[in-house]
């Protein structure tokens, strides 16, 4: 069962309520946010309510809950690994990431997994060297926004470049595809369904989400259709029948080429069409949660 989510809603770690709210919205994982949306008068605020609500956290919680941390190297974030380290977290979403010898030291002192946001030149420059910095880190994206800033470019055209160079940099380190970056028109769901299925297509994976109105049309996009659904089955079918005769590729009913690579799609789809699962604290390596 995959333990990748397909929508990632931010929450402001500083207004309980909506915290409250956003456990009880149905995203797969919630993120408490501690970063861009708290003010510097409420960074104490936002952490010790982070800590407060993975404390009373129980066990068996099927959400799944991550941390947005303030940048390495700052106050902030300093303050906020110190808190965080050893709490019941699912992950923490890591801002700024562009150095591998911080990224080991973060995932050593907090022992969580960590996805790696990408918002600098000298991030994307480092992407390969990032996924792999240590094994806890679970994945790597794009903070599209300030990564925009950074170079210089056009957040929609500018950026094509930069995404296709982060989805191979995770897939060559045996990461999950990378969390499609946020959508912030909140009243434009159509819009939100495009571009979602535009990064579906280009090797993204779900979605950072800012609003709970979000989350059924993300999930509509990044969850695989009961026709895409009998497919993969029935290319399953197809190579089963072709691996009894001792053969490793064969035709379908419709005529279609079925070979270990399509195979291999196949079970991507099936796996996720499952609904996510929280991963265990000592479970499998976080590499292992989505097939190639």
């Amino acid at each position: 069962m995959s333990t990748v989510p397909r929508s990632w809603l931010y929450v402001p770690g500083h207004r309980g309520e909506r915290v409250a709210k956003a456990l009880a919205a149905g995203a797969d994982a919630v993120v408490i946010d501690l970063e861009d949306a708290v003010p510097a008068a409420q960074k104490d605020a936002a952490r010790a309510h982070a800590v407060a609500v993975l404390d009373d956290r129980p066990a068996d919680d099927p959400r799944q809950v991550w941390v947005r941390v303030n940048p390495p190297g700052t106050d902030a974030g300093s303050r906020d690994v110190a808190a965080l380290a050893g709490r019941r977290v699912d992950g923490l979403r890591v801002p700024r990431a562009d150095d591998p010898e911080e990224v080991r030291e973060l995932a050593e002192r907090t022992g969580a997994r960590l996805q790696l946001l990408l918002e600098t030149a000298r991030g994307l420059w480092r992407a390969h060297e990032l996924a792999g910095a240590h094994e806890l880190v679970a994945g790597i994206g794009l903070g599209e926004a300030d990564l925009a800033a950074d170079l210089l470019v056009d957040r929609d055209e500018g950026l094509t470049w930069a995404r296709g160079l982060v989805v191979a940099a995770a897939r060559a380190a045996g990461l999950p595809s990378p969390v499609q970056s946020v959508w912030t028109d909140v009243g434009d769901p159509d819009g939100l369904r495009a571009t979602s299925r535009q990064g579906r297509a280009t090797g993204f994976f779900g979605r950072s989400i800012v609003h709970p109105r979000q989350i059924d049309p993300v999930h509509e996009v990044y969850t695989p259709s009961p026709e895409e659904v009998a497919a993969a089955e029935g290319v399953l079918a197809t190579a089963a029948a072709a691996a009894a005769r001792g053969e490793t590729a064969a035709l379908d009913a419709q005529g279609r080429f079925v070979d270990p690579a399509v195979v291999a799609r196949a079970r991507t789809v099936l796996d996720r069409a499952r609904p996510p699962a929280r991963p265990s604290p000592t479970g499998p390596d976080p590499r292992a949660g989505d097939a190639p």
